[in-house]
């Protein structure tokens, strides 16, 4: 996306209706097209870099898949960010990984065996400063919660 169409979605990301209606549209709609096209077309990754994440549910332990917008690091991690469109409350997806770490994303097509961190600290401050350069309305979500929004880093499960 290209000059005036990533300030304009970046404009309407930050928006307090777009926080009530993408969190019920978006999922949804990218679930269904990634199951569509077997794990080939993810429609939210052509705003950002996305990954279906597969973690096991905090109380359930059942298999629970949510898309969700990622920041590849180098060195081959990602970064999820807990900001649940600046919405109260942690997303259920945070408590799935604290509880259970060992996951599986759906990065590019390939599933990738990860192990998720939640990031604190100074760790967590280097990687939020990224996390705002890369996309700036994050920082409108974290000015509308009391909460501080949670990092996670996904290494290869192959990784430690």
């Amino acid at each position: 996306m290209a000059g005036y169409g990533v300030k304009l979605v970046r404009k309407v990301s930050s928006t307090r209706a777009f926080a009530k209606v993408a969190p019920h549209v978006i999922p949804a709609f990218d679930r269904t097209v990634h199951r569509l096209t077997r794990g080939k077309v993810l429609p939210s990754a052509r705003m950002l870099p996305g990954v279906i994440l597969t973690a096991r549910g905090a109380r359930s332990g059942l298999p629970r898949r949510t898309p969700l917008a990622c920041m590849p690091e180098d060195g081959g991690t990602w970064l999820l960010i807990g900001s649940n469109f600046g919405r109260p409350g942690h997303p259920a997806w945070t408590a799935n990984l604290l509880k259970h770490p060992q996951a599986e994303i759906s990065w590019r097509g390939r599933d990738i065996a990860v192990r998720a961190r939640l990031l604190e600290g100074a760790e967590r401050e280097v990687a939020w400063a990224a996390a705002l350069a890369f996309w700036p309305p994050y920082a409108s979500y974290q000015s509308r919660v009391e909460r501080e929004i949670r990092l996670f880093r996904l290494h290869r499960a192959e990784e430690r």
